[in-house]
């Protein structure tokens, strides 16, 4: 039987990987579909342009050379092909799962993944757990069950601690943008950033607690969301602060972030700090174009530190407000009742009112309690898979008791019923719903400020001392989308938009940020 030209490529691809010669398997006949949108890649195959399986030869090609190169991959699934082969026979068979069937993804470092060891991107970690993990973390599988074609896990600041995508596992994580090799991509979820950067993979799941998928976007001009508190549930998850860490998706369109969202969010009776209620992401699958036309946005300039911004940064700044309001939008100044300034205040001060007890977003029992909660997932013995990791994860989150010991009685203390955190979530809904109260008053259906007021700084150097809203929108648990607005002269990416909103406004930040993207010509 003759083969067709696309078969015989596919099966070149296959024993390319028995053989692991390093073998081209795919020639484009329009441009790579990796550096386009999910919308435009499955087009395409739909026309028959391109399959699964050749692109997916292609995106495990790229990060063979330039994720290694930019030490962005933590690990590659030998499973990708497979996968990529079952979508195209979906596809044929006309049984496609959704927007998301036959797509490349990323996983970060800190995620279980059946079949790979979870390093967390530290070296000392990949030492003491070098067997491979039995069970997909939640977020992984729920991909799968969309049809995603995960590629494996990219690299991250170890135990996603830190903001600059320095791992001791696989070195510091380079940027793309920079020539130099010295800039940083930002972190903690910076491997992901790069490889969505890079064209590797159309999306990447990445974790924030204070910015780890949003400072990263920026660095590397792409768009990064942190959802609402607890639409993402985190099991299979190397934990971090149980009372801030949310899980959402990087890619380079706000459209692509949106498909991704709609798959992994919804509630987990595993996550005891997940939302309840059905979630449905059928919103999602389509953006309105024209969600700018007659919003109000309340620019708040409490986040926008004018004097401490580059002229450029400035420049950049004020033509994205511009582009906002030729979208439609009104843009005012809007002083919310907490601002990045005063919201840690504003949480104690809503916990004295109260009589509580003090509010602590780093409790150590909640995240000695998710640890142990996560290794019940995947080991038999977890008190003593936390005895083993115990002094490297601690390295880190070092608010834990000094040892093991000291602290195997928070183990089991459940971590929605931690003193400190308890308060810290009726602080939470009070403060937010100050915030609310003020949104309405002033007729604001979003905030919008820089993302962060600053470019890329060199990864040995320290950060410009500029405060940001980063911890402001985790504290509060807002969804928040950032979105690229320009390239500075240095060919580096500029600046990035923050629209935020409240609590469940997630397909409204989306719809609106879209539309911002659109405006801006992306």
């Amino acid at each position: 039987m003759s083969l067709t030209r696309r078969e015989a490529l596919a099966q070149l691809a296959q024993l390319a990987a028995v053989v692991a010669l390093p073998l081209d398997t795919w020639v484009p006949a329009s441009p790579d579909p990796l550096d386009g949108t999910i919308a435009d890649y499955q087009s395409g195959r739909r026309r028959g342009a391109w399959t699964a399986t050749e692109v997916t030869a292609r995106a495990l090609e790229r990060c063979r050379t330039d994720g290694m190169a930019l030490r962005a991959i933590d690990m590659l699934a030998p499973t990708a092909r497979a996968e990529a082969k079952a979508a195209d026979a979906r596809l044929r068979a006309g049984r496609m799962r959704g927007p998301l069937d036959g797509v490349p993804v990323f996983a970060k470092a800190i995620y279980d993944m059946a079949g790979l060891p979870t390093t967390g991107s530290s070296a000392e970690w990949a030492r003491l757990f070098p067997e491979p993990v039995r069970q997909d973390a939640l977020e992984v599988a729920r991909l799968r069950a969309a049809g995603a074609i995960i590629l494996g896990k990219t690299a991250a600041d170890d135990f996603a601690y830190r903001g600059n995508g320095t791992s001791s596992y696989t070195g510091q994580v380079l940027n793309p943008h920079d020539p130099t090799g010295t800039r940083t991509p930002g972190g903690s979820s910076a491997g992901s950033a790069v490889a969505v950067a890079r064209g590797m993979a159309f999306a990447a799941l990445g974790t924030d607690d204070g910015g780890s998928n949003r400072i990263p976007a920026q660095f590397t001009g792409i768009v990064g969301m942190k959802p609402t508190f607890g639409l993402v549930a985190r099991s299979g998850v190397i934990p971090t602060w149980p009372y801030l860490d949310t899980h959402g998706p990087l890619a380079r369109t706000v459209a692509d972030a949106a498909l991704f969202l709609a798959a992994i969010a919804g509630a987990d009776p595993t996550d005891p700090l997940t939302r309840s209620g059905v979630w449905d992401g059928a919103p999602l699958a389509r953006l309105p174009r024209n969600a700018l036309a007659g919003v109000r946005l309340g620019l708040v300039e409490a986040h926008v530190p004018r004097t401490q911004m580059s002229g450029e940064a400035l420049t950049v700044w004020d033509r994205a407000v511009g582009d906002l309001r030729a979208g439609g939008a009104t843009v005012e100044p809007f002083a919310p009742a907490v601002t990045r300034a005063n919201f840690r205040e504003a949480f104690a001060a809503s916990a004295r009112e109260r009589g509580d007890s003090t509010v602590d977003a780093n409790s150590p029992a909640p995240t000695a309690n998710a640890l142990f909660r996560y290794f019940a997932r995947r080991s038999g013995d977890p008190r003593a898979a936390v005895r083993r990791g115990y002094a490297a994860y601690r390295a880190y989150y070092d608010v834990l008791p000094a040892t093991f010991e000291e602290c195997e009685p928070l183990l089991d203390q459940p971590m929605a019923e931690d003193a400190a955190g308890r308060s810290f979530a009726r602080s939470r809904a009070e403060v937010v719903s100050s915030l609310a109260n003020s949104m309405r008053a002033a007729g604001v259906s979003a905030m919008v400020y820089p993302t962060m007021p600053f470019n890329a700084p060199r990864a040995v150097d320290p950060w410009p001392d500029v405060r940001t809203a980063l911890g402001y929108g985790n504290w509060l648990g807002l969804p928040e989308v950032s979105v690229p607005a320009g390239l500075g002269a240095d060919g580096m990416p500029a600046l990035s938009v923050s629209i935020v909103g409240l609590p469940g406004d997630d397909a409204r930040v989306l719809a609106l940020a879209n539309a911002y993207e659109r405006r801006r010509g992306r």
